[in-house]
């Protein structure tokens, strides 16, 4: 049995400027295998953008396993759909670790040792289910982050092979059983989420995509533009390497801090919250879609 097998979904990465390519590159050299299940128009499975052909083009070694699946459009509920196909890649895993992975996401080259360790940990730990990354979220360019209350700012991302854990709801957690959160451990590492960096017409197509998984395709979506909101901070980290050419083509040309802030009263809650988190390392009201052991 394999170690280790590394999974995502995706549908419609070009249409919607994914870095999936990337995504999956980011979390190889950790894995034996890598199932990718891409989804498809039509429940014959032949009507995509190209997504399909374009991985399979790129990724041809033994180690990469490819699905095809039907996005049901009547799996819009609480973005259930989003749920479903992780969970057809997670159960075409065989490792008995499983790394997961979104297509806006990537992990840093830096926290291999970190997530290396964390995975051995699983393997030798009966107690530890899951391991809980950190997260890092860029919103317009990817010099800026967001980080305050409203946003998740942990989330698990590999969690133990054949112990009934599966994708819950909107696909942002697992749960085992669909009811027990996972026993996790916290390692030292992070997920590299860059949904919110894309430019502003592949952004108004990625909403309007989004808005009607989650409430039907007949739903109204109103146009997008970014603004600047509450939780911006400026990011003077390293990216992962493997985003260069992508953190190239994808530049904003949008000044954010001389765009107006968009004021709500919610930014007066959730500026007390996030100074006693800048404080305590606290934050209040957090939910949590594991249990730290």
């Amino acid at each position: 049995m394999l170690d280790v097998s590394g999974f995502t979904f995706i549908k419609n990465g070009f249409t919607l400027g994914y870095p999936v390519k990337e995504s999956i590159l980011s979390i190889e050299p950790l894995c034996d295998e890598v199932i990718i299940n891409v989804g498809f128009e039509d429940e014959a499975c032949t009507k995509d953008d190209g997504t399909y052909e374009f991985l399979k083009d790129h990724f041809t070694h033994k180690k990469f396993k490819f699905l095809k699946s039907y996005w049901d459009p009547k799996l819009t509920s609480q973005g259930l759909i989003l749920s479903q196909q992780t969970n057809i890649a997670l159960d075409a895993c065989s490792g008995k670790v499983c790394q997961y992975i979104q297509g806006d996401e990537a992990v840093h080259e830096n926290d291999f040792h970190h997530i290396h360790d964390g995975h051995l940990d699983m393997l030798r730990d009966p107690k530890i289910e899951g391991l809980v990354y950190r997260y890092i979220h860029f919103y317009g360019n990817v010099d800026i982050v967001k980080h305050t209350r409203n946003i998740y700012r942990r989330e698990v991302r590999a969690i133990k092979n054949n112990i009934g854990a599966k994708s819950h709801l909107d696909a942002q957690g697992f749960k085992v059983n669909g009811t027990r959160k996972l026993n996790c451990k916290q390692i030292e590492a992070s997920i590299y989420h860059y949904g919110w960096a894309r430019q502003e017409q592949l952004m108004a197509k990625k909403t309007e995509a989004f808005e009607k998984l989650y409430h039907g395709a007949d739903h109204e979506v109103k146009e997008y533009k970014y603004d600047r909101i509450w939780g911006l901070k400026r990011f003077d980290q390293t990216h992962p390497m493997i985003m260069d050419q992508w953190i190239q083509d994808n530049k904003n040309d949008i000044d954010f801090w001389s765009l107006p802030m968009r004021f709500e009263w919610k930014n007066i809650g959730l500026a007390i919250s996030d100074l006693v988190e800048s404080a305590s390392g606290y934050r209040m009201g957090e939910y949590k879609n594991y249990k730290l052991i």
